[in-house]
């Protein structure tokens, strides 16, 4: 099932994606869900067009708002090696905050602090429920499913400043969506980065060099999960340049297509 979050005349709710294609297409639909997908829920039958000429009744909002975004660092061996970083033995994690999260086609604001923005397209596992200290054989009862992410990174700064939480965390750095696809074998997805209809990166998630189930055993045993939190996964090799009118695009295969456009801070 695909879980989308969205506003219909300045209301939220979830509903679950139906139909095939994209929202540019006109041809899905969202049935609105009674209550929230974190916990036992009913379609309610109630059926709102996702299309083109519908955005002004209807938009898509980030999936989930979660209390905590964990990004892993330099789970992909060539990506690693792009940036002259050694590959790490352990899971290396870092965290973007809440503020920094934004939804498919809100803008990402270049901030007035750097001046080398790049993109990292990244599968993010959404967690539906509470959990720590999750062993590797329960992983998959915390996941509540899969989407598209960007870790918008100040690359200068994270080389100036050493510690990551401004050149990752600024507010807009962490698009995701477009929804949560909850049936899914993540183990070798494809993940594309478009800027401007050109191909930047193309990896799959198979080349990760830590698992999905090594990350998030490694995350729990030291903090709580909650449902809504976000792990992000890593990048493959690629990452480069955003400008200011650029249109980015991160695509991951049995997902969607996460597409927003960079604009100057005001």
């Amino acid at each position: 099932m695909r879980i989308a979050r969205f506003s219909i005349d300045g209301n939220v709710a979830f509903g679950a994606v139906e139909g095939e294609g994209t929202i540019n297409q006109g041809d899905l639909v969202l049935d609105i869900i009674k209550g929230i997908p974190f916990a036992d829920f009913e379609l309610s039958g109630t059926k709102v067009p996702l299309a083109p000429q519908s955005q002004d009744r209807v938009r898509l909002l980030p999936p989930v708002l979660p209390s905590k975004v964990v990004a892993f660092g330099r789970n992909y061996a060539e990506h690693a090696a792009e940036l002259g970083n050694e590959v790490p033995d352990a899971p290396f994690a870092f965290f973007k905050p809440s503020t920094s999260v934004v939804g498919p086609g809100d803008p990402i604001a270049y901030p007035s602090f750097s001046q080398e923005l790049h993109h990292e397209a990244e599968l993010a596992v959404v967690i539906g429920r509470m959990c720590r200290e999750v062993p590797r054989e329960r992983v998959k009862d915390v996941i509540l499913g899969y989407t598209c992410a960007n870790d918008v990174t100040a690359r200068d700064v994270q080389k100036r400043e050493k510690q990551w939480a401004r050149a990752k965390g600024f507010d807009s750095s962490c698009p995701l969506g477009p929804w949560v696809e909850t049936d899914l074998d993540p183990s070798d997805l494809a993940i594309q980065c478009t800027v401007n209809g050109e191909q930047r990166q193309l990896g799959r998630t198979s080349q990760m060099i830590h698992s999905i189930e090594d990350l998030i055993v490694n995350i729990s045993e030291a903090m709580t999960l909650l449902p809504g939190d976000v792990v992000l996964t890593g990048t493959p090799a690629g990452v480069g340049p955003l400008n200011v009118g650029d249109e980015v695009a991160v695509t991951i295969q049995g997902i969607g297509t996460l597409t927003n456009k960079v604009i100057k801070r005001g």
